[in-house]
C-alpha cells in the first residue's frame, strides 16, 4: 500500500485531482479497526470562484478555515446536521479547493462497515453516498483537518485506474443553491459502478 504523498495534493487544478482520485483507495484506522475502499465518484469544488463552495467569495469561518490550509488534509463538516461529509483539500495554502468524496466500493474490514451502519447484508447503500460513506468508515467531525499521510485517514494508490471511457462527468449533487454553477459538470464516477450514488446520467 502505497500512501498518496503531500506533493499529490497541491496539484491546483482541482478537476484533474477529482478525476485522479477515482480508483485510488480511502481508508480509516479507528479503534484499532481498519475500514476502506476504491473511491468511485468526486466532485470538485474550486475555492472562492465556485458558487457551490463553502469558500465562494473568500468565505472565512470556523468551518471553512479547514479549507485554507495546505492541501492533504481532511474537511469533515456536517450536513443538515446529521450526516459527517469527507472531503479532501487540495492545492497550496490559501487556495480553498476541495475535492468531496461521494462513494466508494468497500474493499476492508467489510463486517465493521456493517455494524456501523446497522445493515447484515452488502448492499451498494453501504457506501453509496457521501453521508453512507463516512458512517461505514467511522468519519466524523473528529477527523477534521487531519493529515492524509498519517495513521488515521489516509488515501492510497494500490495500483486501481479506469479509463477515460468508463469515467463519466455530469453536475454536481445537491447543489442548487448555486445557480449557473449547479451545472457545472465537476462530478466524476466509474461508469455503471454499483456504489456510485444516485442519479446515474
Amino acid at each position: 500500500m502505497h500512501k498518496l504523498p503531500f506533493s499529490f495534493y497541491q496539484n491546483h487544478d482541482v478537476l484533474l485531482l477529482a478525476r485522479a482520485l477515482l480508483g485510488k483507495q480511502l481508508f480509516t484506522f479507528k479503534d484499532g479497526q481498519l475500514t476502506g475502499g476504491t473511491i468511485v465518484e468526486t466532485e470538485a469544488y474550486h475555492g472562492v470562484t465556485d458558487k457551490a463552495s463553502h469558500a465562494y467569495g473568500g468565505r472565512f469561518t470556523n468551518r471553512t478555515q479547514t479549507m485554507y490550509q495546505a492541501g492533504g488534509i481532511s474537511y469533515v463538516y456536517l450536513c443538515y446536521g446529521i450526516h459527517s461529509l469527507f472531503n479532501v483539500v487540495t492545492a497550496s495554502q490559501d487556495t480553498p479547493h476541495a475535492v468531496l468524496i461521494r462513494g466508494i466500493e468497500p474493499v476492508t474490514g467489510i463486517d465493521i462497515m456493517l455494524q456501523r451502519r446497522k445493515m447484515v447484508k452488502l448492499k451498494p447503500n453501504l457506501t453509496a453516498g457521501p453521508g453512507a460513506l463516512s458512517q461505514a468508515l467511522g468519519i466524523d467531525r473528529s477527523l477534521n483537518a487531519k493529515d492524509l499521510t498519517g495513521e488515521e485517514l489516509w488515501i492510497a494508490d494500490n495500483g486501481i485506474s479506469f479509463p477515460a471511457d468508463q469515467v463519466i462527468s455530469g453536475p454536481r449533487i445537491g447543489v442548487d443553491y448555486a445557480g449557473d454553477h449547479a451545472l457545472l459538470p465537476w462530478r466524476f464516477y466509474v461508469k455503471g459502478n454499483p456504489y456510485v450514488s444516485k442519479p446515474h446520467v
